[in-house]
């Protein structure tokens, strides 16, 4: 077949690779033609295509400028909350380590004053028994120290006068001897 092709253009003195002028006036009428389209229809609208998604890409670039400025701007908010946050957790905790210190001493002071006050009542009680102790002791005493006097003596303590004249004696000695004693101890 490629030897009919060859043979053919050699018997009307034809090349093969250089085409001959109607060919080449219409080929290239075709090409203007085929050119003036895509200049004037193909390309605008390739223009417009890529001008819109030009525009698409740089309006997301925008956006994602915007939105990571944004991002960066709360970030650096919540940071400082943050920070503030911190600083507000310090102040709270040492004002209830002082509070916790002002409230101790309280309950120490108070519990300093109950105890006063127990060993203050302490005290007038043990004074009051003891004084309550030394009368009825008084008594028995004086009460014995008459029976042993009237028994030794042989001496009748009848009036009181005389009883008591004797008791009061008795007991003066008896302190007398008690302070000796207390001294010695």
């Amino acid at each position: 077949m490629n030897t009919t092709i060859v043979a053919a253009a050699s018997a009307s003195n034809h090349s093969l690779l250089i085409p001959e002028i109607p060919d080449l006036f219409w080929g290239t009428v075709g090409f203007v033609v085929v050119l003036l389209v895509f200049i004037f229809v193909a390309l605008p609208r390739l223009n417009a295509v890529l001008d819109a998604r030009s525009k698409a890409i740089e309006g997301r670039i925008d956006e994602a400028k915007h939105a990571r400025e944004e991002a960066e701007a709360v970030l650096e908010r919540y940071q400082q909350q943050l920070a503030e946050a911190r600083t507000e957790a310090g102040r709270i905790r040492e004002a209830a380590r002082e509070d916790a210190k002002r409230i101790r001493a309280e309950l120490v002071e108070a519990a300093q004053a109950e105890a006063a006050r127990v060993v203050a009542q302490a005290r007038t009680q043990i004074e009051s028994e003891r004084d309550s102790a030394v009368q009825s002791l008084r008594a028995e005493v004086g009460s014995l120290a008459l029976d042993l006097a009237s028994a030794v003596v042989t001496e009748h303590l009848a009036t009181d006068a005389n009883a008591k004249a004797f008791v009061d004696r008795f007991l003066e000695d008896l302190q007398i001897e008690h302070a000796s004693e207390g001294r010695v101890q």
